[in-house]
This record gives C-alpha cells, structure tokens and sequence, in this order.
C-alpha cells in the first residue's frame, strides 16, 4: 500500500494484537484498519506506545489541507472528521472500508484528549446534552404531549362505550 499523504510505501507494524501500516521513513502517519484505532486510542492501552514515535523524514510535509484516497479502497476519498468531543484532532476516514488514517502526531493527540473514561464519558454526555439536547427535551415535551390526547381519547372512547359493550367482553354473550 501507498501512503495516502506523501505516496511512500507503507510498512506493516504489530502493536499488541493488531498490524498497522505506517509510512516509515515518509511522514510519519498511519494506517488502521476498521475498528483497529479504538483498540490503542487511550492512554491506558499499552500497544499503542510503540506506534507514537513512527520514524519519518523531516523534509516530508504532506499538505493538510489535500483530500486523501483510501490506500485500500480504489479512488475513494476519504472524509475527514474530529476524532472526539473535544473536536481537536481532526482523521480522515474511508467511507468503503472505515479504516481510518493518522498524519504524525495525531495518535498522541488523541491519546492525551482524555485523562480518563469517566473525563471521556463526561466531555461526550456535555457535548451531546449542548448539541441535541434541546431537540430531544422538544421532543419529549411533543411525545408528552401526544401521550396526554391519546390518554384523553381513551378515557373519551370507555365513557362512550364502555367494556360490558365491547364483544367478548361480557359473560352474558351479547354480541
């Protein structure tokens, strides 16, 4: 595979139980496979410690700002999206394969994004509470509100036909 930020050959790394393609001796990114990131995303996840110092050429400096193709999937590009709540890392992602690339110094950012799961957990229940929140309070009130007619036909619907009235519901067999 070629890397998608500088064209270099990828070289394959193992980190704990998983192998990643990094540019070695290029720019420094890596490659992970889908759902491979989640597995060194964190502090605590000591397989990730060996891919934070991935060695690469200092005359190498891919432009940020160029969309990038999938180094596994043929001519799709890759989106990019902010790696966390905190929306401070930016990773392009492949919409076909969900794999997801790193440029140099990214997996250390996201590393340190977050002391710990219960500071993660926190930081995504306030972002989402800031960015649905009110759409879902709205939501509840209408549900709410729904609820209250439909309780209201209901009680409306047995005053008018009460259940000794409803066929089967009676012993004597009127209906």
């Amino acid at each position: 595979m070629k890397c998608p930020a500088c064209g270099n050959a990828l070289t394959e790394l193992q980190a704990g139980d998983i192998k990643v393609d990094a540019c070695k001796g290029g720019c420094g990114g890596i490659w992970f496979d889908s759902f491979e990131l989640q597995k060194v995303d964190e502090s605590h996840e000591h397989a990730g410690e060996g891919l934070l110092d991935i060695e690469r050429n200092p005359g190498v400096r891919p432009d940020p700002s160029q969309r990038r193709k999938c180094p596994k999937c043929d001519d799709l590009v890759m989106m990019r999206h902010f790696a966390g709540v905190k929306q401070q890392v930016e990773v392009d992602e492949c919409p076909g394969c969900a794999g997801v690339w790193l440029d140099a110094g990214e997996l250390a950012a996201i590393r340190t994004q977050f002391a710990s799961t219960e500071e993660r957990d926190k930081a995504t229940e306030a972002y989402f509470s800031k960015t649905v929140g009110a759409e879902l309070a709205k939501m509840a009130k209408q549900s709410e509100a729904e609820a209250a007619r439909a309780r209201k036909f209901a009680r409306l619907f047995r005053f008018i036909c009460p259940s000794y009235y409803i066929p089967g519901d009676q012993p004597w067999g009127a209906f």
